[in-house]
C-alpha cells in the first residue's frame, strides 16, 4: 500500500514546515531567557513563615532526617525531583557540542518532565572548559548528587561512556534511587510502544516480526533488548552499523567486545540467518525498520523500503532530520511511517515515555527502572492508541493526549510493585489518582502563570 507521489510544491511546503521550529527557537530562547525557573510550593503567609521554613524551625526537620534519611522523601521535594545529567557529548543529531551548548536540550527535558509528568527536574550539564568528564567523573558526580534527588536521568552521553555510567550506577549498592539513560531506555520504551501499536494495526504478531535496525548505539541497543522483553525474539532482528550488518564473527566486533559488550552480545543473538552486507540486505522482506542513525534525509533509501514486506512499518527516529522523509517512505510502499518529530504523523519521541515513566517510578518510590517497567510503559502507549482507534497515521498517542501520562505512570508503578522494586505499595486506582492530580497541578500552574502574564506571552 503506497501513497501517490507528492508534487514539488507539496514537498517544498513540507520542508518549509520542517524548518520553522528551528527559526522560532532562535527567537524565543533569548526572549524567555531559558525555559525553567524555581517557584515556591509552600505558603509564605508572612515573614514569620521563614522561621518555619528556615531557621530556627527547619532544624527540627533536619534532625528528623538525620535520624532516618528516608524522611528526606517526605520532608523535602526529593521525592518529586529528577536530575537531568549530561556532558553534551552526543546531543540529539548534533554530536559532541559540549555541556554549555547542550544545556537548552536539558532545560527542554526539564520542561517536558514538569508539564507532561508533574516531575520537577533540574538540568545539570557537567564538564570543564575544553575537557569532557570521564565516565568515572560522571559516576562520582551522580553519587554526590544522590541525596538531593529522587532519580537520575542521564542524557546525551556518548557511547560506550553512557553504558559504563548507566550500568555502574544501576549495579552500585550505594545507589538507592533509579538511574536511567533516556537515550537508551526512554527511546526503547517509545519505539516498542510504536511497534506494538503498528503491529496491531497491520495485523501482525510480535513474535513473528522480522525487524531491521540501523544503528547499534545506545538507542537501538536497548530497544532490541526491550523488544525481546515484549515478545520479539532477538533472532528475528537484523542490526547494522556504518560497516554493515553485525554478525557473530565480524572481526572488529570481536576485537572490541570488551569495549562495546552490548554490541558483541547482540551480534551473537540476532540475525538468525547469518546475513551479511549493507543495510539494504537487512531490509529485504523486513516487516519493521527502526533507524537511530545519522540525522539526514536519504540515509535510508527509497529503494530499500520498496523491498520490505507488505504492510511495512518504518520508524526513522533521528532528530532533528529523520533518515528518510515520511512522504518518501510512503511513496516507496511503507504503510506506517513514524519519525521523532512532532510535526509529522506517528511521533516516535521520548517525550511520550519518560514523563509518565518517572511519574510512576517516583510515586511508588522505586529503586530502579527495569526493562519490564519499560515494556509496561510501551504497552500503555499502545493501549491508548488501540482504544482510540489506530490508523496508518496514528499507531501511537500524541503528546496532547494528556490522559496517557497518568495511565502510563500507573502501569509502570504497578509493574514496579509486582517486581518488588517499589518501597511504597498502593492499589492501582490510588496510584492513578495520585499521578493524575500531580500532572494536572503542573499544567494548571503553567496555565495560571500564563494567564496572569507571570510568563510573558509568545511573540
Amino acid at each position: 500500500m503506497s501513497d501517490k507521489e507528492l508534487t514539488q510544491d507539496e514537498i517544498d511546503q513540507l520542508l518549509a514546515k520542517a524548518k520553522q521550529p528551528a527559526e522560532d527557537a532562535l527567537k524565543l530562547h533569548p526572549y524567555y531567557e531559558g525555559k525553567m525557573q524555581t517557584v515556591p510550593k509552600c505558603s509564605v503567609w508572612g515573614f514569620d513563615a521563614f522561621a518555619v521554613w528556615y531557621t530556627p524551625g527547619v532544624a527540627a526537620a533536619c534532625r528528623a532526617i538525620a535520624a532516618d534519611p528516608a524522611e528526606s522523601f517526605r520532608m523535602t521535594n526529593r521525592a518529586n525531583t529528577i536530575a537531568v545529567v549530561s556532558d553534551g557529548t552526543r546531543v540529539l543529531g548534533l554530536g559532541d557540542i559540549g555541556p554549555e551548548a547542550g544545556q537548552p536540550v536539558m532545560e527542554g527535558k526539564a520542561l517536558l518532565f514538569k508539564y507532561l509528568g508533574g516531575v520537577d527536574a533540574f538540568a545539570l550539564s557537567v564538564g570543564e572548559p575544553g575537557r569532557r568528564p570521564s565516565a568515572e567523573e560522571i559516576i562520582k558526580f551522580v553519587k554526590m548528587v544522590q541525596p538531593s534527588v529522587g532519580g537520575i536521568n542521564l542524557e546525551d552521553i556518548s557511547k560506550p561512556k553512557c553504558y559504563t555510567v548507566l550500568e555502574t550506577l544501576r549495579n552500585d549498592p550505594e545507589i538507592t534511587i533509579p538511574v536511567w539513560h533516556d537515550d537508551a531506555q526512554g527511546t526503547a520504551s517509545v519505539v516498542v510502544g510504536g511497534v506494538i501499536g503498528a503491529a496491531h494495526h497491520v495485523g501482525k504478531e510480535l513474535d513473528q516480526l522480522k525487524i531491521a535496525m540501523l544503528g547499534v548505539g545506545a538507542a537501538n541497543t536497548r530497544t532490541a533488548y526491550v523488544l525481546e522483553s515484549a515478545g520479539v525474539p532477538l533472532k528475528n532482528i537484523v542490526m547494522a552499523d556504518s560497516k554493515g550488518i553485525i554478525t557473530k564473527d565480524r572481526p572488529d566486533i570481536i576485537e572490541q567486545k570488551d569495549y562495546d559488550t552490548f554490541k558483541y552480545d547482540l551480534a551473537q543473538k540476532t540475525n538468525k540467518e547469518g546475513l551479511s552486507g549493507d543495510f539494504s540486505v537487512a531490509m529485504e522482506g523486513a516487516d519493521v525498520m527502526i533507524s537511530a542513525s545519522k540525522s539526514a534525509p536519504d540515509v535510508v533509501k527509497k529503494e530499500w523500503i520498496s523491498k520490505m514486506a507488505s504492510d511495512s512499518i518504518v520508524f526513522a527516529c533521528a532528530n532533528p532530520i529523520p533518515e528518510v522523509w515520511p512522504w518518501v517512505a510512503k511513496a516507496a510502499g511503507a504503510r506506517v511511517v513514524g519519525t521523532g518529530r512532532s510535526d509529522f504523523d506517528n511521533q516516535i519521541n521520548n517525550s511520550l515515555g519518560f514523563p509518565g515513566i518517572f511519574r510512576g517510578t517516583l510515586d511508588v518510590n522505586a529503586t530502579t527502572i527495569t526493562d519490564e517497567m519499560c515494556v509496561a510503559a510501551a504497552q500503555a502507549l499502545a493501549d491508548i492508541a488501540i482504544k482510540q482507534g489506530t490508523t496508518d497515521k496514528y499507531v501511537i498517542p500524541t503528546m496532547d493526549q494528556w490522559e496517557l501520562y497518568p495511565y502510563e505512570a500507573t502501569k509502570v508503578g504497578m509493574k514496579a510493585i509486582e517486581q518488588g522494586v517499589a518501597r511504597t505499595i498502593m492499589e492501582e486506582d490510588e496510584l492513578f489518582k495520585m499521578a493524575e492530580e500531580k500532572i494536572k497541578y503542573a499544567r494548571d500552574l503553567t496555565k495560571n502563570l500564563m494567564d496572569t502574564d507571570f510568563i510573558k506571552p509568545k511573540i
